[in-house]
Order: C-alpha cells, then structure tokens, then sequence
C-alpha cells in the first residue's frame, strides 16, 4: 500500500553559523552566532515525534561524514590546513534539510510503475555541491528494492536543488499526480538555484507523462525578497496548494491547468494584504509540513515562529475558523534550523512508496527515536563557535559521534560513505 513516508534529515553534529548560504536572509541574518548542535538535533526528534503521534509514517536520513575531507584532498588540501571559508564549506551541516536532497516521482506517476529518485547537485553552492556522492548511497540503500529508480545528479552545468522546488498534486497517494517543477529566472540581487534545463532532465528520467508535468517559473520577486526555494512561499499536498500571492511568476496560468488536470483541485492563496511576503519568509509559513494525517484533517505543521508573528498567526486563525482546507495546524519548535535558513519542510523528503519497500533501518519509531536521543546527549557537541571548527577536538568529536550514531542504526555501509 502506497504512504507517504516523511524522511527528515537529522541535524549533524557539526551544525554551525556561519552564513554561507547566499540569499537565505535567516543563514546570513545569524552567521557568527553560536550554535547548539545537540539542541538542534533533538528539536528535530521531536519534530519526527509529532509527525508519529499525528500517525504518519516517519523515516529519517544520517548526516553525511564531516568534514568533507574527500572534497578538500580533490582540491588539494585538509581541514587543518585549508583557509576558513574552505573549512567551513568542509563543515557544513545543511544535509539535514532533507528536501533538498532529490526529486521523486511515485509509482502512479512513472512510465515503467517505479517511483523514481534523482539525488540533486546542488552545484549554486559550494557548502552543498559536495553532498550529493553521500546523499546518493544513502538513497541506493534505502530504496534497494526493484519497486525504486534511484539516479544520480543531473550534470552540474544545470542547478537542481530537489524537491524543495516540486510539488505533486493528486487526489490521493495511490493515485495518478500532475507534478510541478517551479524554476528560477531572476534579475534580482540573489540567484535563481533552479534551473529549468535540469528540471526537465528529471521529469524525462523518470519517465513522467508530458500532459501530467508542469514547469512553471518562480516570482522573481519571491526569489529577490528572500525566496531561494520555491517551499518558501508554496506547499501543496494532496489536490491542494497553498502559496503566497506573489509566489509564481504567472499564478493564473498555473492554477488553470492545475483545474483541468487535478480532479478536486483547490488553492488555498495568501494575499500579500494579509501576510506580506517578508513575513511570510521570515515566519516560514510555507516552509511547513502539509500533511494528511489517517483521520483526514489536512494539517499543517507549522514552525512556531509562526505563532510569534502577528499577521501569519491572524491568518491562521481565520482560515481555521474559516472551516477552510487546512483543518488543524501544529507548531513545532525547530528553531536552532530555523536560525540557519530551514523550516519543518526544509528538513525532510517526502517519498511516496510501499513502506514494506523500504529499508526499515531508517524507519523509525517512538523506542528508536528514544536510543537515536541517548546517542545524541552523549556524543553531539553543546555548543559550537565558528572560530572553532578547524580545532582537532572539535573535529575528533564530530567524527566520533557520526560512528556512534551509524553504530546505534547497524549502518556499516555508510561509515565511508563521501
């Protein structure tokens, strides 16, 4: 039976500040500050166990090994000895948000009834660009099973950021889905990371149906307002989207073809009059978990600075009251992620597929979340400086704790993974 499996990434133990992510307001807001790894990663639980309790299926995804010491010896040099912007590309931790690891496309969707994968390059960015050789073993053993296609990147000529510029719409998992590949062109003072060459790529290899796949652009001014991914102002789940007025470049067409191709189709809009787009970005309000949960009320799990911001929350409050598409809404407290430029949507992938498919050592429930927690209060660092992360204890420490965490999984494939 097809379910859609929430795979969240779990934050690393070398989760830091230091602002490397070019057009990500909240990533450069905080750069320099002192981050709280073992917090983060244990918010993230948490976040894992509100999805359990709503009764949704919940894998996750380990960080890959840091530091990068594979792509610096590829550039001639080691974490003791590059400068600091090359360590700190070394050290980052932005595996964890999990949406930007792929793009996928269910069975129903696919020409030979396989869901397919496509690991992302993430070439706009060197701290991520290094990610995907990891990524990608990580997801030829979770999806082993012949019911997987699991690709490799598109060509780095192209960007692709993965599902966090994708959405599917589709009456119901099991059934046949319309998917939207949303790209960037831009004028505007930040790059557009998504191109639409590379969103093409991954529609053919995974054998989607032409009159089912839409490619539709990203405001420009979404993008130039703090909008470096399309999960930053749109989410849709099911035959529902909701977006910010002002997130596509040409809203009408769009939702007329989602009307003609998605049976029971709805838009849930946001009007820039009643959330401007700063803060819709700044809250993450679209950065959220739009979720089906088995009782049927569409939930939207929201991080709480939503709550904390007043025009998000009044929305909120009236769309609930509203009796409107979204039923019930979560918060979750995800704030060390948050503080680096990624909501509850950032840090996970949603896969489609026969959970009986899957390899079960990264399904989780509430006993395994309990021992992941031990390996994480015993190994992951409290705190981390920026000045820091070229310290060979501090690295010793990071490594050590990534071992006990693949230990604790029974993940010996993945120790060397790069």
């Amino acid at each position: 039976m097809i379910r859609e499996i929430n795979f969240d990434g779990l934050v690393g133990p070398s989760h830091n500040y230091t602002g490397l992510s070019f057009g990500n307001l909240a990533s450069a807001r905080n750069a320099g500050e002192v981050s709280q790894p073992r917090a983060a990663a244990l918010q993230g639980l948490d976040k894992m166990r509100a999805n359990l309790a709503l009764g949704l299926v919940q894998g996750l995804f380990v960080p890959p090994p840091r530091p990068a010491r594979g792509w610096l010896s590829a550039l001639g040099t080691t974490i003791e000895d590059a400068d600091r912007v090359l360590a700190a590309n070394a050290m980052s931790a932005s595996a964890m948000w999990a949406a930007n690891a792929a793009t996928v496309s269910p069975a129903p969707d696919t020409a030979d009834g396989r869901c397919h994968l496509t690991v992302a390059n993430l070439k706009s960015m060197p701290h991520r660009s290094h990610e995907w050789p990891a990524t990608l073993a990580q997801l030829s053993t979770i999806f082993a099973s012949d019911a997987f296609a699991v690709h490799g990147p598109v060509p780095p000529a192209f960007g692709d950021e993965g599902a966090a510029n994708h959405m599917r719409l589709t009456p119901s998992h099991d059934a046949p889905g319309v998917e939207v590949f949303v790209y960037g062109v831009s004028g505007g003072p930040f790059p557009a990371r998504q191109h639409v060459e590379a969103s093409r790529a991954v529609a053919r290899l995974h054998g989607l149906d032409p009159a089912r796949t839409i490619f539709a652009a990203q405001s420009e001014e979404a993008i130039a307002a703090g909008a470096f991914h399309n999960d930053v102002v749109a989410v849709a789940n099911g035959p529902v989207l909701f977006a910010h007025e002002r997130a596509f470049a040409d809203v009408g067409a769009l939702v007329d073809e989602l009307s003609t191709k998605v049976p029971g189709f709805e838009l849930v809009e946001v009007a820039d009059a009643e959330v401007p787009l700063a803060d819709a970005i700044k809250s993450y309000l679209f950065n959220a978990q739009l979720v089906t949960p088995p009782d049927g009320a569409m939930t939207l799990v929201a991080p709480t600075e939503c709550s904390d911001t007043p025009s998000v929350k009044a929305w909120i409050d009236r769309h609930l009251a509203s009796n409107g598409a979204i039923r019930r809404v979560e918060f979750v407290d995800v704030r060390q992620s948050m503080a680096n430029g990624g909501g509850p949507a950032c840090l996970r992938l949603r896969v489609a597929c026969d959970p009986a498919d899957v390899d079960p050592r990264f399904l989780v429930d509430d006993a395994k979340l309990d021992r992941l927690a031990d390996v994480i209060g015993s190994h992951w660092p409290v705190a981390i400086e920026v000045a820091d992360l070229q310290k060979a204890s501090l690295i010793a420490d990071i490594e050590r704790a990534r071992a006990a965490l693949l230990d604790a999984l029974s993940l010996p494939e993945l120790v060397n993974a790069r």
